[in-house]
């Protein structure tokens, strides 16, 4: 599992997050499951095949205690990630669920919900169901069980969706939203974070932005209320920290540079060193050397 991925379970793990999820995407923003009524299960599943155990997993599936109903999650990270096949993926890790129940005869069975959220900036718009993969002969579709698997385009949902959430997934959806349809700026809205450490790993991991999870540290040992806000001003600011010692060590290795150009010149004056040698020491070819000799 990537760092990504991990970043992404670690956030939706939170039950508040996960109930939260289900109730927007699911239910258009009802509250119909409470993060007090969702309980962990394990993520993997085992199949045999070729005559030998394999071992699959989901990114995260929880329980839904008051209605015994197992829902899961896929997080797709980008576009390499969208699955052709995820029907079949879908099928099979619902169906390993199933058995799984089969197994316990004496235990009443339960549904099994997939939901798959897609965090590519493509839409998701082929291969939704078995039948858009393989061809079913129009005799038997009437005896065909076309599975349909659930997918979300994260970075299409509606404002008004975006601001449903209550959870921090409101932020990453936020962001998303934002940054598809203007990806050079980025204004977030003054809401608090929940999960600091969580959300700026995740941001970090998004962005590619180290600084996100050098912010997150300062923040966490702050306390207190945080918003999106504060985290892009510090994040801002320490860019600026770090573009002025970076021009700071530019400087320096300036200078160091015209230090040891000025010491090869007075070698080569004194006879201890050739125009030849010099230039080559200096990483210069005997022309550039010449002239910006001439020119001091």
């Amino acid at each position: 599992m990537g760092e990504k991925d991990i970043s992404e379970k670690m956030l939706a793990d939170y039950n508040d997050v996960f109930a939260d999820i289900v109730n927007v995407l699911l239910f258009n923003g009802k509250c119909i499951v409470s993060e007090n009524e969702l309980q962990n299960t394990k993520d993997k599943s085992q199949y045999k095949a070729d005559g030998m155990m394999h071992e699959q997993e989901r990114d995260l599936s929880k329980i839904w205690k008051k209605c015994n109903v197992n829902i899961s999650f896929f997080g797709m990270e980008n576009q390499t990630d969208i699955d052709d096949h995820m029907p079949l993926r879908v099928i099979s890790y619902d169906g390993a669920v199933y058995r799984s129940q089969y197994k316990k005869a004496d235990t009443k069975a339960y549904p099994v919900i997939t939901v798959i959220l897609n965090f590519s900036r493509e839409r998701w718009e082929k291969n939704k169901n078995l039948s858009d993969i393989m061809n079913v002969p129009e005799e038997l579709k009437p005896y065909f069980h076309d599975y349909g698997i659930n997918v979300f385009d994260i970075c299409y949902l509606s404002d008004e969706q975006v601001a449903m959430f209550q959870s921090d997934f409101g932020i990453v959806a936020e962001y998303f939203v934002k940054t598809t349809k203007d990806p050079e700026h980025y204004t977030p809205e003054r809401k608090t974070i929940r999960h600091v450490n969580e959300i700026l790993k995740l941001m970090k991991v998004l962005t590619g932005d180290s600084r996100y999870e050098d912010v997150a540290n300062e923040l966490v040992k702050k306390g207190g209320e945080i918003t999106m806000c504060e985290v892009l001003e510090r994040v801002e600011l320490k860019g600026r920290e770090e573009g002025r010692e970076e021009g700071r060590e530019e400087g320096r290795e300036e200078g160091r540079k015209e230090g040891r150009f000025k010491l090869l010149l007075e070698l080569v004056s004194d006879g201890t060193i050739t125009i030849q040698k010099a230039a080559e020491t200096a990483g210069m070819d005997e022309a550039a050397f010449r002239k910006k000799m001439n020119e001091m």
